[in-house]
């Protein structure tokens, strides 16, 4: 990953033409890590070629799996798994490595791993996921920044009963419980497209899941899966950051392989704002922003079906160029404003404060140079700048690198000025 690249970008082109919508990162994360219960060679295809999906892999590769990428298809082969710690500069690259913990305990029945960031256990999220493992029957200690698991034998089925519908902690008891002993039943769980997806592989793999997408999921643990081929459903997210470039930039785009009715609750932000958008054919929707946008009163993240925070951002940027005031409340996260102060120095006018952010539009957006914090706000950087009047330069490409396959090239083939340096 080289932290010295940046993207250059010439604003004031309409983004037109067809863009094609990459696999999740959000649902081919959690499948690989379900490829650890499979015993044998799963296949996956449509996986985006993402820095998050390298780590995993090197992951995979630690714990004793054989991957092998050809194109968007990467095999990995379980046969072997031996290993059960991840080691802690990939848990560092990968936030999201947390979700191996379900998979390696029920595979291995142990599993050492370090808290990303190297933080202490305290009052997070990821005490969702520990507090489950050992209602499952993990036992759960933690040494100089390491969390040890292990149980004795299989971890058994519980009722779970979480306090937030976490999508991680869901995918990780739907993980742990694909194999324990008994029924596992998951309330107040996560009902993302991405779950729905985990949960289709897994059954294809022997596991007995039922209720994906739902508040209540069961899993009637076997005691064994078996390898599967599965095709990894389109980003959501990607689909609506293209939508929101062809959107700030008064574009015409049409989107290939992708699912609208996963994209409701942006798509009627964008519609409400002036865009017009049909889907149509197998997987196609036509999206046009060419009409004056005005600006949404208010934007509130929720879970799924809800608005998702990580359109946020890139949202964000669309309203800085449209007419009126919007005010944002981000109910999902702590910390999602950091790209503010960076679309501010395009001349976007935005106060936040806490929870809440009041965008007001201005005429015109002016390039500069910036800095991507985090993934999301890497990419309303590139919306925003695609929208001004002259140069931009992003730096911190890497974070846009762990959610986005080429984005340079795609914008470029969709009339985009934009190179990396």
């Amino acid at each position: 990953m080289d932290n010295r690249q940046k993207l250059i970008i010439n604003g004031g082109r309409r983004i037109e033409g067809e863009i094609t919508v990459q696999g999740a990162k959000n649902s081919v994360l959690p499948l690989l890590s379900a490829c650890v219960l499979a015993h044998g060679e799963c296949v996956l295809h449509n996986c985006p070629q993402l820095t998050d999906v390298d780590a995993a892999c090197r992951i995979l590769s630690c714990l004793g799996c054989r991957c092998v990428r050809d194109g968007g298809t990467i095999c990995v082969d379980s046969s072997a798994v031996s290993g059960y710690e991840i080691p802690d500069d990939l848990m560092r690259e990968m936030r999201s490595s947390i979700m191996f913990l379900g998979s390696v305990l029920g595979r291995t029945g142990r599993c050492r791993l370090s808290f990303p960031g190297g933080c202490e256990l305290g009052a997070r999220p990821i005490d969702l996921h520990i507090s489950a493992m050992r209602q499952m029957g993990a036992v759960i200690t933690e040494e100089h920044g390491y969390i040890l698991c292990s149980t004795e034998g299989r971890l058994h089925g519980a009722r779970i009963m979480l306090s937030f519908p976490s999508v991680g902690a869901t995918e990780n008891i739907m993980l742990a419980a694909a194999t324990a002993d008994g029924m596992t039943e998951i309330h107040n769980a996560a009902g993302e497209p991405e779950i729905r997806d985990l949960a289709e592989f897994l059954n294809k793999c022997g596991a007995e899941i039922s209720g994906a997408g739902s508040s209540v999921i069961r899993i009637e643990g076997v005691e064994r899966l078996h390898p599967a081929e599965h095709s990894v459903i389109p980003d959501r997210i990607a689909a609506g950051t293209y939508l929101c470039c062809a959107a700030a930039t008064g574009g015409e785009v049409i989107l290939s392989r992708c699912r609208t009715e996963d994209m409701t609750a942006f798509l009627n932000v964008l519609e409400s704002m002036g865009c017009r958008a049909y889907s149509y054919g197998d997987g196609k929707l036509y999206f046009s922003g060419k009409r004056r946008l005005t600006a949404p009163p208010m934007i509130r993240t929720m879970p799924y079906p809800g608005f998702p925070t990580d359109i946020q951002a890139p949202i964000m940027a669309v309203t800085t160029v449209a007419q009126g005031t919007s005010v944002f409340v981000e109910t999902i996260f702590d910390n999602r404003y950091r790209h503010v102060s960076e679309l501010v120095r395009l001349g976007a006018s935005i106060k936040a404060e806490g929870r809440v952010a009041v965008t007001e539009g201005v005429q015109s957006l002016t390039g500069a140079k910036l800095c991507a914090k985090e993934l999301r706000g890497g990419a309303a950087l590139v919306v925003a700048a695609l929208a001004a009047e002259g140069t931009s330069e992003i730096v911190g490409v890497n974070y846009i690198d762990r959610g986005y396959e080429n984005i340079e090239k795609t914008l470029r083939q969709a009339g985009a000025d934009i190179k990396r340096v």
